[in-house]
């Protein structure tokens, strides 16, 4: 099984958009959404839910009242300030505050009463889901809940049984933008790696952090402007720094008010409009299927 991950040097690119294309085009998929801090591909497949899981991504402490003796040594020892005191008739009483909480745990090792729980929370749901072209892998993080790269795993690994289960040869998945460690939880391992970008000098910065980070784990990378006929200078300039660093490019995407339109709509532009831009990721499409082997 063959897998390629979509992403891009910050969010807004365009990125989820291909690779809805993507799963129009290819052929025995799955597809897994890694962009769970702004999860959006379900926005544009209509999965329907089959199953779902909660996710923990950490611990949280709480506090047993029955046990705990006021000493606040808590307090004095969080550094997140999540421990506080309340006014009590019978002494002093403390709380955790669960959103303040970074899940150290350093408070429940030092309380000499050992009153303070440090349990798994639940800071999300992951899915298994159907739709039009195919099973879809992906989540929902709760309110204010952080996503370390954890959750990101967990769904390609899913998504990798299940092809595996199903005789699926590929694995579409729409990465996280940026280059922190949700990303490099979306690309470790990958066997290739389509970056997104668009003719702006931020743009320019951007990929050029994302051909380093891919540099970096020594996956093959392909390069896709978007819009690139909104600025064309620009886009000549980041094709031919970027060749000069032997990346490959994936193709060009000309701009197209069809793309805001097809998610309106809630379709892929490859079934929204047969126009020049549907002939652009088509030809796009092919190179990564060649790169791919």
């Amino acid at each position: 099984m063959k897998e390629v991950v979509v992403i891009s040097g910050k969010g807004g690119t365009g990125k989820t958009s291909l690779v809805a294309a993507f799963a129009a085009l290819a052929e025995r998929k799955i597809l897994v959404d890694c962009d769970v801090d702004a999860a959006d591909l379900h926005l544009v497949l209509n999965p329907r839910i089959g199953s779902r899981e909660d996710f923990s991504g950490g611990k949280k402490a709480s506090i047993m009242e029955e046990r705990c003796t006021g000493c606040g040594r808590c307090h004095e020892v969080c550094r997140f300030d999540a421990v506080s005191s309340l006014a009590d008739p019978d002494g002093r009483r403390f709380v955790v505050n669960p959103i303040a909480c970074e899940g150290c745990g350093l408070c429940a090792r030092l309380c000499p009463a050992e009153a303070i729980r440090f349990e798994p929370a639940v800071s999300g749901q992951w899915f298994l889901s159907s739709t039009p072209y195919g099973p879809m892998v992906h989540a929902r993080l709760g309110i204010a809940q952080s996503n370390s790269g954890k959750l990101v795993s967990l769904l390609r690994r899913e998504a990798r049984e299940l092809a595996e289960k199903e005789g699926f040869k590929l694995l579409i998945a729409d990465g996280s933008p940026g280059i922190g460690c949700p990303v490099i939880a979306s690309i470790t391992g990958a066997d290739l790696v389509v970056a997104v970008t668009e003719p702006t000098c931020s743009g320019l910065h951007d990929v050029r952090r994302v051909v380093d980070l891919a540099g970096h784990f020594r996956i093959p990378l392909l390069l896709c402007i978007n819009k690139w006929d909104i600025n064309p200078e620009i886009a000549d300039r980041i094709e031919q720094e970027t060749g000069q660093r032997g990346v490959r490019m994936a193709g060009r995407i000309r701009y197209d008010p069809a793309v805001t339109k097809a998610q309106i709509m809630k379709t892929t532009i490859i079934e929204y409009t047969g126009g020049a831009i549907s002939a652009d990721i088509r030809a796009l499409w092919r190179n990564v299927v060649y790169a791919l082997g």
